[in-house]
């Protein structure tokens, strides 16, 4: 029997500015994520210390091109259906519906657009589950208002948001308002958009920033609600607790401060007001926020659910700044000795979901989404044309049967939707061989390839879990 309820949300994700390409088609404006480029400058623009805000000849941007999902996703979404998606996790494009971000109309191109792909949703049963905001702020909006470190940027997000909410009223439902809205603090550029001055206080530019986005959050749950009531909103973190590295109490309240660290962002938008401990980190990092008389007001319009992506634990130790801590995500953290890591360095922690999980619903008590979750590996097609992809298989099946493990605790999980489930451009490295899909595109870190779709071993396993209610993960 399985113990996942009958109406559980199987699916996938992907995101526009990793898949969709056609960074210029149909008047679409260019975003942060369009200054990214591959290679040895890709990080320091992710992390703000490189000021990219034009495009550069000699780089190459992954993000330009992806996998042309814009021209493919007829074709995508019906591979999705074969295997019995019930959701499909998507973003949109912010700049495709507002080009420069701050116009009064939105572009008819970019609405009809989206609209023919939430109508294929449809057609095919699968429900969209929508990312307003997928780390691609309208690169504008950076270089006239200096991106959400303005106040400004909270109206014109209203006006972009209620302009979706309408368009596709009764196509979608599910809605997500900024993708890993934490990671703005561990990489500014890619996460909000964020340049620095010389000379400033980075700390209080980011949580500035921050409180501009909690409460454009909540002002947009408010919208969304307003429009239609049936419309639920949950907000998104980048998951995974913070271990301490040994039992010394130093190491155990670092680990709790960093978890902080993460978590305030939902404290916020879960609870509606800002977390006690949050007073001391400010005046500590020399933060004075500029906050407006009608925002505690505001920020009372919570959330419907909690969404989260889950790729890794972490480790914490009182020394951790000592440059002891793991390149391998921009989230920081020491290489814990008893997990194995991909290729890529992210430890693998199945029972980590199941910690994860309980620290959010024992803190919220809202229902919870797995909106990521994936093992990124390089595949390799047989001489037959097969890809074998038995190591992603058994990372997925460790993950739904601590999934099942969660539910028999108690927690309310709506669904799960793992990453990239059709190939696409890493955010962290940029690569195309940092593979994540069900489905193989023929595409290469370079962007050379016929951009085929390929179904994996993986493809006919995840549809056989979807149809078994996830009874059957053999």
């Amino acid at each position: 029997m399985s113990v996942f309820p009958t109406d559980f949300l199987w699916g996938g994700a992907i995101a526009a500015n990793q898949a969709e390409g056609a960074h210029l088609a149909g008047g679409k404006g260019l975003t942060t994520v369009d200054m990214i480029p591959y290679g040895e400058n890709r990080m320091p623009v992710k992390l703000g210390l490189r000021e990219q805000v034009s495009l550069d000849a000699d780089e190459y941007y992954p993000s330009h091109d992806a996998i042309d999902f814009y021209h493919h996703y007829k074709d995508d979404i019906a591979l999705l259906a074969e295997m019995g998606f019930k959701v499909f996790r998507t973003s949109i494009a912010w700049a495709r519906i507002f080009p420069k971000g701050d116009e009064l109309e939105p572009n008819a191109e970019g609405i009809a657009f989206y609209q023919s792909m939430f109508e294929e949703c449809k057609k095919h049963g699968i429900e969209p589950l929508v990312t307003l905001c997928h780390f691609d702020v309208p690169m504008h909006l950076v270089n006239e208002y200096g991106s959400w470190r303005n106040r400004k940027m909270i109206g014109f997000f209203e006006h972009y948001a209620r302009t979706c909410f309408e368009a596709f009223d009764g196509l979608v439902k599910y809605w997500l308002t900024f993708n890993e809205i934490n990671i703005l603090l561990h990489s500014p550029f890619s996460g909000a958009g964020l340049l620095f001055k010389e000379g400033e206080n980075k700390e209080q530019v980011k949580y500035q920033a921050a409180h501009h986005e909690l409460v454009a959050s909540a002002l947009v749950t408010k919208i969304a609600h307003e429009v239609n009531p049936e419309n639920q909103v949950g907000c998104m973190l980048a998951g995974g607790n913070f271990y301490p590295y040994s039992c010394k109490p130093e190491d155990v309240m670092m680990a709790l401060q960093k978890d902080r660290e993460n978590l305030f962002f939902i404290d916020v938008q879960a609870r509606g007001y800002y977390p006690s401990y949050a007073q001391r980190v400010f005046r500590e990092k020399g933060i004075c926020l500029d906050i407006h008389e009608e925002d505690a007001e505001i920020l009372k319009h919570t959330v419907d659910f909690i969404s989260f992506s889950y790729y890794a634990s972490r480790c914490a130790s009182a020394d951790m700044n000592n440059g002891n801590t793991s390149e391998a995500n921009v989230v920081k953290s020491i290489k814990n000795p008893h997990l194995a890591a991909s290729d890529w360095g992210w430890v693998i922690d199945p029972l980590g979901l199941r910690i994860t999980m309980n620290t959010l619903y024992d803190r919220y008590q809202k229902p919870l989404f797995i909106v990521e979750n994936g093992l990124g590996a390089k595949d390799v097609i047989e001489a037959d044309g097969d890809i074998n992809d038995d190591y992603r298989i058994d990372y997925l099946r460790a993950h739904i049967e601590v999934m099942g493990e969660a539910i028999e605790d108690g927690i309310p999980l709506m669904g799960y939707t793992p990453w990239g489930c059709i190939d696409l451009v890493a955010a962290s490295t940029g690569e195309m061989s940092k593979r994540y899909g069900f489905i193989h595109v023929d595409r290469d870190d370079k962007g050379k390839g016929t951009l085929t779709r390929t179904r994996k071993k993986s493809f006919y396993w995840y549809k056989k879990v979807i149809a078994s209610n996830g009874g059957d993960l053999a």
